[in-house]
């Protein structure tokens, strides 16, 4: 894949500045920006609490790229409709038990039994947003999200670079493509069902509530009836589930899950949506299977048991693009293995290991890997609970590891290899100086995809870049957020 060049602005540095304070000025009105510790509340009572760097200019992508971006979504919505048959299989027996082991290690048996009802046997996310890496030998996923943010902060930042470009800008997306494309997919979801659709935020989640009631707003401004609530807003009868809106009660159709299920004990009202649900009075997504929101499903990939399923299930083509992009992954197991056994393709310094406690001694050069927690835990979203080796000193290593194998039982982790992102640089303004700053970083691309119809459409790309001195890309005070556009020729 050719390299992308830096995201210079070609404005002179007073247009640059100007535009900067114009895209915050923007976003603070629309509730999602905090300019300053005083910053206005929106009439809900809550206000933005994030800030990052403005960019005058998007992040720009090769057609190329765009062309990578387009291809993975259809490549992604065929892993999930695998995985998922993965593990009704093993569930049945038709494959290794271990499997459907592995994905429910460490959740409560209720919502396991839950999640294996032949009414959401076929479902999967509606939402599929990969966490991308362009690294010098091409793109790297280093996770996949089904209860992705930044939906709505993706759809107001292309608004925004939209309207000042006067719509020449190339957005992926353009100006509306995340309000649509989510609209689409919440239809989809809703199928015949009359009533409002509920983007239901969890306290957990509560700093992504003001970009979903942004986009709730824009939503029902283009005709579709949604609402941002907490779940105490939420009102059960026999019927079904209700919202009470602007002076009358509706019948609630669908519900958005913006909310972890490992949480699930700490939300309101959460048992009378999964009734409602099992009844088949509501539609909720992305659905109740936490299998299919484990990182492990990475390791089920590469491993060389699995291959000829995946093989059948994919086809050879989106098998190998997937075992290239996806890096190699290990389930943090600490149950022995046999004398003769080694792990599969897991090697440090050109030997084989046997044992996880080989991995102690790896020197920092040997240690290009991450430790991250599989899923089902509150360490294991928002970059928490994450150990990057070579980037900490070996007692730390150490002990990372072996936390990792002690939690096992309760919280799996898992072992994957690290790919260093490659560096771009980027223009933001710095607020300071009220000067606009050239920034070398590392850039973690977020594509959104919306499933309807059985198709999975690409609808924008957030582009997060990081300082070149931080490991672990996210989004950060210091980090560089904006959309990606096509690079004009």
């Amino acid at each position: 894949m050719a390299q992308t060049e830096a995201s210079y602005t070609t404005l002179s540095p007073e247009a640059a500045r100007d535009r900067c304070t114009a895209i915050r000025t923007r976003l603070s009105h629309a509730n999602l920006f905090r300019s300053s510790p005083t910053a206005s509340f929106s009439s809900s009572g809550l206000g933005a609490e994030t800030s990052w760097r403005v960019s005058p200019c998007p992040f720009y992508l090769s057609s190329d790229q765009l062309q990578f971006f387009i291809n993975l979504g259809p490549h992604l919505l065929s892993f999930y409709r695998a995985l998922n048959r993965l593990y009704n299989e093993s569930v049945k027996g038709a494959q290794p038990a271990w499997i459907s082991k592995y994905l429910d290690q460490g959740k409560p048996e209720a919502l396991v039994q839950y999640s294996r009802m032949k009414r959401f046997r076929d479902a999967l996310p509606a939402v599929i947003r990969p966490d991308v890496i362009p690294t010098q030998d091409g793109m790297v996923i280093t996770e996949l999200d089904s209860v992705p943010g930044g939906i709505g902060l993706t759809a107001c930042l292309s608004y925004i670079y939209h309207d000042l470009d006067g719509g020449d800008s190339q957005l992926i997306g353009e100006r509306d493509g995340m309000v649509r494309g989510f609209a689409r997919m919440l239809r989809s979801v809703q199928g015949p069902r009359n009533g409002c659709i509920a983007i239901v935020v969890s306290e957990e989640s509560k700093d992504y509530r003001p970009e979903m009631s942004w986009l709730a707003a824009q939503l029902r401004e283009a005709g579709t009836p949604v609402w941002c609530v907490e779940p105490q807003e939420i009102r059960f009868t026999e019927e079904g589930l209700r919202l009470h809106i602007d002076g009358s009660e509706q019948p609630i159709s669908t519900v958005y899950r913006f909310y972890e299920l490992f949480d699930l004990l700490n939300i309101p009202k959460a048992e009378l949506v999964q009734y409602a649900a099992k009844k088949g009075r509501v539609s909720v997504t992305p659905p109740y299977k936490p299998s299919l929101e484990e990182k492990s499903a990475f390791a089920l990939l590469h491993h060389p048991m699995l291959h000829p399923f995946w093989e059948k299930e994919l086809g050879a083509d989106c098998m190998l693009h997937l075992s290239t992009i996806m890096p190699k992954t290990w389930l943090l197991d600490p149950a022995p293995l046999p004398a003769i056994a080694t792990i599969p393709g897991l090697r440090i310094g050109g030997r084989a290991v046997a044992h996880w406690s080989d991995l102690e001694t790896a020197t920092q050069k040997e240690r290009h890997f991450v430790i991250k927690p599989s899923g089902f835990s509150a360490l294991a979203w928002g970059s928490r609970g994450v150990s990057i080796g070579h980037d900490m000193p070996q007692s730390a290593w150490v002990e990372a590891l072996r936390n990792a194998l002690a939690s096992f039982p309760t919280t799996p982790y898992i072992l994957q290899e690290f790919h260093k992102g490659r560096l771009f640089e980027m223009d933001y303004l710095d607020e300071g100086m009220q000067t606009i700053v050239r920034m070398s970083g590392r850039t973690r691309l977020s594509p959104y995809y919306v499933v309807s119809d059985d198709k999975a459409e690409l609808t924008g790309i957030l582009a997060t870049i990081c300082p070149a001195d931080k490991k672990v890309l996210h989004g950060m005070k210091d980090a560089i957020m904006v959309p990606c556009a096509l690079r004009p020729n």
